[in-house]
């Protein structure tokens, strides 16, 4: 279905920097060097700077990022982790696929894990803490640190939705043990395909995943444990490069027309919120509604591409099954995923059309 407002249009960011893309495309070409070369090592420096750590290493994508941090901090079979359930199935996915258990503990309304109830999920098998920086808000990491200090457990930030996001000034990314990001084209800062990249100030943890991501070569002849080919490509890197500079701009505008969707949509649904100690960088712009589904299909009848992240809950998955949750474990959770709907949102997208948005959300609600 073709929409007069599209959820997202790549076109007003690429075409402000196709020219740069197009000198880093034939840059890469030029060079014969398309895996492992200088691009990836440029913007793995610019990244780890951008983050406030100091190092960062590029991955095929968000997922692999994620798979290979639990092998490299040594989390497999008999091992426990706590996460949400309500982000992306790939979180608790890469947690089941190094043979550990995905603990769940509900969120709060922000829709990020509630730290009040990380300790009672706790027990001597637990490893690591996950907390998902969802939408493009930061977790309450203070709490969370110190939880995890207090019971000696690793932190591994889910920073796939908030690049550039932070907390008390420090960026999404280095708050904890190591941090994963995903560049899939719906990110803020995205590769025209798919990439990942990993952030930490421990270089031990970064070099047990360059070798992971890369075979598990200690050498281009030696191979020191079974490893997978996991690794971020030249072409990519160099437009991740070409669009660093730019993230920040891009989020200006995103948090300019946030504002603009919440002073004009607050009274009729629940929208978005920040602490002044906070920026949010609204990834995906979420409101909830209790008339979420005719919300909807009012607004895609309309010409509207609203979309639902993410309906079904990770615990409420058929591939869950086997972890015993069952409707009702997670309440809040399970609340927000009836009324959650996401708007279209994205930097260049026209005034007329967030005028729109606004406006048939204000005609649903009676208010003209």
């Amino acid at each position: 279905m073709s929409y007069k407002i599209p959820y997202v249009d790549f076109g007003p960011t690429t075409k402000s920097s196709k020219v740069e893309l197009t000198n880093a495309f034939e840059r890469v070409l030029d060079s014969g060097r398309f895996v492992l070369g200088e691009e990836v090592k440029l913007f793995e420096k610019e990244f780890a700077d951008y983050c406030g750590t100091k190092y960062a290493a590029g991955l095929a994508n968000g997922t692999c990022s994620l798979h290979l941090i639990f092998r490299a901090l040594g989390i497999g079979p008999g091992d426990e982790v706590i996460t949400a359930p309500n982000s992306f199935i790939a979180t608790a996915s890469a947690i089941a696929q190094v043979g550990a258990k995905p603990v769940f503990v509900d969120t709060k309304l922000d829709f990020n894990i509630d730290p009040d109830l990380i300790e009672s999920a706790i027990t001597e098998n637990t490893k690591a803490i996950v907390p998902v920086h969802l939408t493009g808000r930061i977790a309450r990491m203070n709490d969370i640190t110190n939880i995890a200090k207090a019971n000696n457990l690793l932190i591994i930030e889910d920073s796939a939705q908030s690049v550039g996001a932070e907390l008390d000034g420090k960026k999404a990314g280095s708050f904890g043990d190591v941090a994963s990001f995903s560049f899939h084209p719906l990110k803020n800062l995205h590769a025209f395909g798919d990439a990942g990249i990993v952030t930490s100030s421990k270089i031990d943890v970064i070099t047990e995943l360059n070798m992971l991501k890369n075979h598990g070569l200690q050498d281009r002849s030696t191979c020191a444990q079974w490893g997978l080919n996991c690794r971020l490509d030249e072409m990519q890197a160099a437009f991740l490069s070409v669009q660093l500079p730019q993230l920040d701009a891009w989020t200006n505008e995103r948090r300019r027309i946030a504002e603009f969707f919440n002073k004009n949509l607050s009274e009729v649904v629940d929208t978005p919120t920040e602490s002044k100690n906070e920026k949010h960088v609204y990834q995906t712009y979420v409101i909830r509604s209790d008339r979420r589904d005719k919300l909807k299909e009012y607004l895609n009848t309309n010409g509207v591409e609203a979309l639902i992240h993410y309906p079904i809950p990770i615990h409420l998955q058929p591939a869950a099954r086997y972890l015993n949750y069952k409707k009702g474990s997670f309440p809040v959770v399970e609340k927000l995923s009836n009324e959650i709907l996401s708007l279209p949102l994205y930097p260049g997208m026209p005034t007329q059309h967030q005028e729109q948005v606004v406006s048939l959300i204000l005609k649903f609600y009676g208010i003209k």
